[in-house]
């Protein structure tokens, strides 16, 4: 595996919820953090705020992934994310290893930061995340 894809720094963990307010006043509570403003993603159809490293993320309505995972599976843990220093090229290092993304192209998310999804398909059943901080 490529060097600059080995011991990567855990971004965040995300948390699938269908109210924000199920969740909100526990973390806070737990972390002495409030929570940051709600953030609505639309080319990802989530509203998302973070405590801390947890993100909790949304859907905005019935019709995407993170609305059919809570559908399916219930409110919980959706994906884990790693800091990566290009997306771009951390795509490229791990498709030729076979991983597989959910999108040809990095894509923009919360806080403008250039983001991409491995499947779950070739990840053994996990989300996983790659996050560019600019």
């Amino acid at each position: 595996m490529d060097n600059a894809l080995t011991d990567l720094a855990l971004d965040h963990v995300a948390i699938a919820v269908r109210s924000f307010a199920d969740t909100l006043p526990l973390l806070e509570q737990l972390t002495g953090t409030p929570a940051s403003p709600p953030e609505r993603v639309p080319a990802q159809g989530v509203e998302v705020c973070f405590v801390g490293h947890v993100e909790l993320i949304r859907p905005l309505d019935g019709s995407n992934g993170v609305a059919r995972f809570i559908d399916r599976r219930g409110p919980g843990l959706h994906h884990i994310a790693y800091r990566v220093d290009d997306v771009g090229a951390a795509m490229t290092a791990l498709a030729s290893e076979g991983y597989e993304f959910t999108s040809a192209r990095p894509m923009t998310g919360a806080g403008g930061h250039r983001i991409a999804f491995m499947h779950p398909r070739s990840t053994g059943g996990l989300l996983v995340e790659l996050v560019e901080r600019g």
